[in-house]
């Protein structure tokens, strides 16, 4: 919809146009997608039972809004898209500072000139797009920056008392009104800086510096915070509480196909030369998993969806650069690439004590190992702790070749598709296993699947994995540990 013709208050007199504050806009809006039955959220995956009822209850309800959740829980996002919900276009008054309403002005300027021009008030047009405030709430933030200050110097020029409207600098807030405001992390914004909030929530007033003006903004408020046990900065006082009508709790995501949905709508690397196979989507989501049941990492801070999204992009960008090197026009994504994505963990994750002890590449590297062993028994036999010694397992093939084979099998970080391909077909017997438990996958991968065997059966001890500076190498672990012995 293009930007309304009407420029003067007569001409939006006699349009259809009502004044509405924009929490009955929200919900106006909002009632008319539940009734066509359209999403009110869209791109927002894995809340449709649980986060999304909650919010449209609160919008409903005409609540200021909380978000509570750990990082990389989309709360940010969630209030973005309320956008959405808002008029394309509202009307405001030519030259106000605070977005006056020309029906309704609440500033000092508005009515003033309303009073001066009447109906031939000039106005403007105000796209949704520009309705949303955001501030991330750091403990260097002042009432001035969020409400306003006293300009001494406009109050002596103009002669007027500081208790005058006039006098004040705006703050954030009173530019935001008729908008969506976003207060990010609200627990670390200081205690005297939550109560300045008071007001404005509940009595339509401002105050500076003591003197109390009334303006009754018009603002829908939204706040995130992370859970106060986490944070340790701060945490909000129980009156501003009192005051948040909704605290709706956010969570990650509940399955790997939902996560693979973020991943796949958020990342920015797309090659069509370089096929990802599907296994090695779900194989990135469950290292995800691993982490936030990893006893190294703190499950306080959270592992944000971030960190599948990210490494995603590093996975998708070691293929790239191996391709480059090797001079091939296309390729496909390697178990062994994700060798590529140990950055992206490391700095996505917090690490306690007995994690940073044992350091951080390390830990991320035992993550892909903990993501690849839920792959493999999702596709694979169980391999069991305990094992009967006349017992036989579907894995024994595998193991007595490299035993009768002595073979260490090297795959390199930088090998050519060629290569690549050659190696892991030089093991027969995997061949053996994917025939009878894979038969309905790809062609394309079970070069792939072939190295989930592998780095699985390392992962349960039936065979050995080392680490090279430019490649892995798998071995026997009974010839290792009788080799060393000969030692």
């Amino acid at each position: 919809m293009k930007k309304p013709s009407i420029k003067t208050l007569k001409e939006l007199k006699n349009s259809s146009y009502e004044s509405q504050t924009i929490k009955d806009e929200l919900c106006k809006n909002l009632s008319i997608l539940l009734k066509s039955g359209k999403s009110s959220f869209t791109g927002i995956h894995g809340y449709e039972s649980t986060v999304i009822p909650d919010l449209e209850r609160a919008i409903l309800s005409k609540h200021n809004i909380n978000f509570l959740g750990l990082r990389g829980q989309a709360k940010t996002r969630l209030a973005r898209k309320m956008i959405d919900l808002l008029d394309e276009w509202i009307p405001f008054i030519k030259g106000s500072e605070i977005n006056d309403d020309p029906l309704s002005p609440i500033s000092n300027y508005g009515k003033k000139i309303v009073e001066e021009k009447g109906d031939s008030t000039e106005i403007d047009w105000l796209h949704n797009t520009e309705r949303f405030y955001e501030k991330l709430a750091t403990p260097d933030v002042t009432v001035s920056d969020l409400i306003g200050d006293i300009d001494p110097i406009k109050a002596a020029s103009l002669k007027l008392s500081y208790a005058d409207e006039r006098v004040i600098h705006f703050g954030m807030i009173p530019r935001a009104n008729r908008s969506i405001f976003v207060i990010n992390e609200l627990p670390d914004l200081q205690a005297r800086i939550q109560v300045a909030l008071f007001s404005i929530l509940e009595e339509k007033e401002i105050q500076i510096r003591g003197f109390k003006l009334r303006i009754p903004l018009d603002l829908q408020f939204i706040f995130t915070a992370n859970p106060e046990d986490y944070t340790n900065r701060g945490s909000i006082v129980t009156p501003l509480k009192d005051r948040i009508g909704s605290q709706i709790i956010t969570h990650y995501p509940l399955t790997t196909e939902i996560s693979k949905k973020i991943t796949d709508q958020e990342s920015n690397f797309v090659d069509d030369n370089i096929y990802v196979p599907e296994i090695a989507k779900d194989l990135v989501e469950e290292i995800n998993f691993a982490a936030r049941k990893s006893d190294y990492v703190d499950y306080k801070s959270g592992v944000s969806a971030r960190m599948s999204i990210t490494a995603f992009e590093n996975l998708v960008s070691t293929t790239k650069r191996r391709m480059l090197i090797n001079g091939e026009d296309n390729s496909s994504v390697r178990l062994s690439d994700f060798s590529g994505i140990i950055p992206s963990i490391n700095g996505k994750i917090e690490l306690v004590y007995e994690g940073e002890e044992q350091g951080a590449d390390q830990i991320s590297y035992d993550l892909i190992n903990e993501g690849v062993k839920s792959i493999f028994v999702k596709y694979f036999p169980e391999i069991k702790k305990l094992q009967k010694e006349e017992e036989i397992s579907p894995y024994d093939e595998i193991t007595e070749w490299f035993i009768m084979s002595n073979k260490d099998i090297f795959i390199g970080d930088e090998f050519t598709n060629s290569e690549y391909e050659k190696i892991l077909n030089s093991i027969k017997p995997l061949n053996t296993l994917i025939d009878k438990y894979c038969k309905n996958e790809s062609k394309k991968d079970l070069l792939f699947i072939k190295e989930i065997l592998l780095w699985g059966l390392s992962a349960f001890k039936k065979l050995d994995k080392n680490r090279m500076l430019d490649g892995l190498e798998f071995k026997d672990s009974l010839g290792t540990y009788f080799n060393d012995i000969n030692k």
